[in-house]
This record gives structure tokens, C-alpha cells and sequence, in this order.
């Protein structure tokens, strides 16, 4: 799978060097990651002139908090390509004005002209990004309050579950499919069920991943154990 995936990414900087992609956190892309670093090693690709955005940021975390996703993606990524440090972009999580990160980084997406590859990992309750199940699918990027579950799911990094931040800052499920070109990847059998929701079941934003169903240009990318409901 990890493979798989990091297939289409290289094939899209080999592509155009210059692109943007826009990048997700979690368990699930860390296999695909590594399998850039050994693309650029090898010098079969190169990241000089790529730009990055990623989904999503823990509000009140600094940049250099070890459970940051900013940290995360120089631990996993960042660090270990030639990526011009300045043209990696995360949310501002230390920023506490909320508008103000938010619109930023709005604003940084849209100046950079928009996203050409967005990865994006699958929640266990269908949450991409950080958009949680609500009535409506938000647009830009935004604060949000984490749903109980995706609490639970995250607490695994940190020494106990009080200390997972309760907000963060995400793209809106409108910068996400703004993107000319997304890419989903999801493994294990506790993704089985939010898989085939999200991609055979109703379009809702009680399921936020379903919204892809109407976007063009999709592929997704699943192990056998997530894929298991989908044969």
C-alpha cells in the first residue's frame, strides 16, 4: 500500500518538480513517507522545488512539541529530503488567535494556487483532516473541536489522554476539494467499515470523507484488511 502510494506522489513531482502537495499525519502515511525518503535518496526524485501544506494542526502546540504534526513531518519527512524548509507549511498551532491562523493559512493555499495532490488518511469516523461528523461540510480552513473518539484515537501518542489537545486548526472540506488531484490511503480492519461508508454509502457530512464521491479526480488506496467490505 505504501508503496502503491508513494507511486503517485513521485509520479507527480517527476511530473512537475514545482508542484504542491498538500500532506496528512497519522500511523497509516508513515510507510509512504519512508518510501519517498528512499525515492530521493536513490535520486529518483527530488524535492528542491516542491511545496508542501499539510491538512491540519493541534491548536496550542508549538512546532517543536514532540506530539506537533509539524514535528511529526520533519521527523518523517522534512528532515530527511532536500525540501526547502521555507516552502513547508503547517498551521500555526501556537498562534491562538483562531481567525487569524485560520485566514493565514487560507491565504497561503490560495497564493500558492491551490493544492495539485492531496493526501489524505481516512478516521475511524470518517474525519478527513480534522473536519469531524457534523450537519454541514465546512469550507475553508477553520478550528474545530475534537469529537471524543478521534481523542481516544490520538491518545496513543501521548502519555495520557488529558493531554491530547481538544482543538486544532484544519483545511475545510472545500480547500480539500479544491485540489486538483487527491489521494486517500487507509489500512487495517478497523478502517474496514469507515471505507465502505465513505466510498459506497450516502454523501453526508455525518460522514466527511463521503463528500470525495464528487470530486473527479480520486484514487484510493486500502491494504486487504480495510478493504475487506469493499469485494
Amino acid at each position: 500500500m505504501s508503496r502503491a502510494a508513494a507511486d503517485v506522489i513521485a509520479s507527480r513531482i517527476k511530473e512537475d518538480p514545482r508542484c504542491v502537495l498538500g500532506l496528512a499525519t497519522g500511523s497509516t502515511p508513515i510507510g509512504l513517507y519512508a518510501e519517498l525518503v528512499n525515492d530521493c535518496n536513490a535520486g529518483e526524485i527530488s524535492f528542491g522545488e516542491v511545496s508542501t501544506y499539510n491538512l491540519d494542526e493541534y491548536r496550542g502546540l508549538a512546532g517543536d512539541h514532540e506530539q506537533s504534526y509539524r514535528h511529526f513531518m520533519q521527523k518523517h519527512l522534512f528532515d530527511l529530503v532536500d525540501v526547502d524548509p521555507a516552502a513547508t507549511h503547517v498551521p500555526d498551532g501556537a498562534n491562538d488567535d483562531a481567525e487569524a491562523a485560520c485566514w493565514d493559512y487560507e491565504q497561503s493555499i490560495f497564493e500558492a494556487g491551490g493544492i495539485d495532490l492531496q493526501l489524505l488518511g481516512l478516521g475511524h469516523n470518517g474525519h478527513i483532516g480534522f473536519n469531524e461528523p457534523s450537519d454541514e461540510f465546512p469550507v475553508n480552513t477553520h478550528l474545530v473541536k475534537l469529537h471524543e473518539r478521534t481523542i481516544e484515537a490520538n491518545s496513543r501518542l501521548f502519555d495520557h489522554i488529558d493531554e491530547v489537545p481538544r482543538e486544532a486548526y484544519t483545511m475545510g472540506v472545500g480547500t480539500i476539494m479544491h485540489a486538483a488531484e487527491i489521494l486517500v490511503v487507509a489500512s487495517g480492519s478497523d478502517k474496514a467499515q469507515i471505507v465502505y461508508d465513505a466510498f459506497f454509502g450516502p454523501v453526508t457530512p455525518q460522514v466527511p470523507a463521503s463528500i470525495l464521491q464528487l470530486h473527479p479526480n480520486v484514487t484510493v488506496i486500502v491494504d486487504e484488511e480495510a478493504g475487506a467490505l469493499c469485494v
